[in-house]
């Protein structure tokens, strides 16, 4: 309410600040009619009217914080998480109302619902953003990936920390975890790629997997898995488009000449004629 009286009284001073150049600018026009003056130069008569002083830019600030004290709890809760997500700063309500205009002391129910609300850790001064794992760095957050072995959503991961998705990609070009996507509800799932970790696999998944009858050709099996939304590791078909490309370009191997060496027995068999005599 106090915003709102300071909005009207500053729209009353505006309207009397206008009208009192607009009376200014008439006795002017008045005077300058009056034959009794002499006429003034053509330099000054061509000369344009200072611009009157504008307060709008300071009336749309006034309005904009008034209209984001009126909007919806939720629309105000949302403007304090995420200022305190991208500043990863504690705030006091002072600050808060600075920083995005909304005033917590002056609204019960934002303010409780900010000390209630799990992404908002409140100490009983100020206020900082809670993610929903405690990490620092790439080596908590390899730490706790390890100890989902059955996989861990990368959701959860997000707001860990500022760098901690370009932290799990370094994880997974280094082979350490492993980022599978859940088709249901295409959400990523981070795994350990620890060969020390036990993972259990029940019965029944285990006989569903023996069960399933994979195509005898590589062509089929990388076209099955193009079907569900896969990219096969495999290039079967150039693979053997090039092996066909070599054999056929490779010249054929010639046959080495016998060479006489110390062990090879000569004989004059094959010189009968020597003999005859």
């Amino acid at each position: 309410m106090a915003l709102q009286e300071q909005l009207d009284r500053f729209k009353k001073q505006q309207e009397r600040c206008q009208s009192t150049l607009s009376g200014i600018a008439a006795s002017k026009s008045v005077s300058k009619s009056t034959p009794k003056f002499t006429p003034a130069p053509a330099a000054s008569i061509a000369r344009p009217l200072a611009p009157a002083v504008k307060f709008s830019n300071d009336t749309e600030r006034l309005q904009h914080i008034n209209s984001i004290r009126k909007s919806p709890v939720g629309a105000q809760i949302k403007r304090v998480i995420d200022l305190l997500l991208e500043t990863r700063q504690a705030f006091t309500p002072e600050q808060i109302n600075e920083a995005c205009y909304v005033d917590i002391n002056s609204n019960k129910a934002v303010y409780d619902s900010l000390r209630n609300n799990p992404k908002v850790h409140y100490d009983g001064r100020r206020f900082s953003y809670k993610s929903k794992h405690d990490l620092k760095d790439k080596n908590q957050l390899l730490y706790l990936i390890r100890k989902f072995p059955e996989g861990i959503a990368v959701i959860d991961l997000k707001d860990a920390y500022p760098s901690v998705m370009e932290d799990l990609q370094a994880l997974k070009a280094s082979g350490q975890v492993w980022l599978l996507s859940n088709f249901d509800s295409q959400e990523d799932i981070a795994y350990p790629n620890d060969p020390r970790i036990q993972i259990k696999v029940d019965d029944d998944l285990k006989q569903l997997f023996r069960e399933i009858e994979l195509p005898r050709d590589m062509l089929d099996v990388e076209k099955d898995l193009q079907k569900n939304g896969m990219k096969p590791a495999t290039n079967t078909a150039k693979r053997r488009a090039n092996a066909q490309h070599v054999a056929s370009s490779k010249p054929k191997p010639k046959k080495k000449k016998q060479e006489i060496s110390k062990r090879t027995k000569l004989t004059n068999a094959h010189l009968p004629e020597l003999f005859k005599n």
